[in-house]
């Protein structure tokens, strides 16, 4: 299981990536390989801002659907087109090409409750 030390981890199973005031998420490995083969990412919440906890989209795989929670209060900027045609990125490269939206962070001092790698994996019992 791939757990990269760079970036922060919700309970819910999504990793963030903070630079300044965006931060990138996405689903785990974790997430992923549990959820199976994925069908669909619907975000219907760009550029709307939201709480930290919020659904912010779904994602579907065969044989069930999932709600995305935000990790951290702000802005919906930007979400990855790339999934509409190609959902399987989430599967293949979670970390990477399967990023699934950015958020313009509006409350920093929410960066302090994400979860370390170390904290994640001890979620994940790895």
């Amino acid at each position: 299981m791939n757990i990269p030390s760079e970036l922060k981890y919700t309970k819910d199973h999504e990793w963030v990536k903070i630079d300044g005031d965006v931060a990138t998420v996405g689903i785990t490995d974790f997430a992923q390989g549990e959820l199976g083969d994925i069908v669909y990412v619907e975000v219907e919440t760009l550029d709307e801002t939201l709480d930290k906890d919020e659904v912010f989209g779904t994602v579907e795989a065969v044989k069930t659907v999932s709600d995305l929670f935000l990790p951290l209060s702000g802005e919906i900027i930007e979400f990855n087109e790339s999934l509409e045609d190609e959902p399987e990125k989430v599967n293949s490269d979670p970390y990477g090409e399967g990023w699934m939206i950015k958020i313009k962070i509006s409350n920093q001092d929410e960066v302090a409750s994400l979860l370390s790698d170390a904290d994640y994996k001890e979620v994940v019992g790895a």
